[in-house]
């Protein structure tokens, strides 16, 4: 959006309720800037203003959009992790979600300017909310060192993915909470200071 352009976020969920009407529909193949547009009852150019590829839209509709909060300080490491996993597992596994992901992850694979794109963006952002809460564990100094924040998102989001859609189990407050403790065990150690391996 243009800097000092006022967000108009009645628009803003206009778009977004009707990308998720039009993906539940028809998934992703349903969804295109002008049935967008047209279901929305805004012009293409508002879309785009927010959206700059359809997968950016879709994103956004279908896991999270680019301004998801932080989880608030719970005080404790396991318990903002078991929170932020339980986020997490609310993004994935959704109707939404579940309808469009797999084709989504095909659609990506075949374009890697707009992985990119959405990396410097949706993903970004997932980092920033994985650090801050990273940074608040070491500074209740719950953790000897800082972990990898982009390794940190794949021990988070890998083992929700691989429940939800491969195992195809339900997440609970009890696997958030346990799969919470492990990540708690692992990042105690002081990582830096495990020697490679050979």
């Amino acid at each position: 959006m243009p800097v000092g352009r006022p967000r108009d976020h009645r628009v803003d969920a206009s778009v977004v309720a009707a990308t998720r009407t039009l993906l539940l529909e028809g998934g992703l193949a349903a969804v295109t800037v002008a049935a967008v547009a047209a279901r929305a009852g805004v012009g293409k150019a508002a879309i785009y203003r927010r959206y700059p590829t359809k997968l950016h839209l879709v994103f956004a509709a279908a896991i999270h959009d680019v301004d998801v909060p932080t989880p608030p300080d719970h005080g404790s490491l396991r318990a903002d992790l078991t929170a932020l996993l339980g986020d997490i597992a609310a993004s994935l596994d959704n109707p939404v979600a579940r309808r469009v992901l797999p084709a989504m992850l095909l659609e990506l694979d075949a374009d890697d300017d707009v992985t990119e794109r959405l990396s410097r963006t949706f993903v970004a952002r997932e980092h920033e909310i994985i650090g801050e809460v990273l940074d608040r564990a070491e500074a209740r100094g719950e953790l000897p060192s800082k972990p990898d924040v982009a390794e940190a998102q794949a021990h988070l989001v890998g083992p929700v993915f691989a429940w939800i859609y491969v195992l195809r189990r339900p997440v609970d407050q009890a696997w958030l909470a346990r799969h919470a403790q492990l990540l708690v065990r692992a990042w105690s150690t002081d990582v830096a200071a495990i020697p490679p391996a050979g």
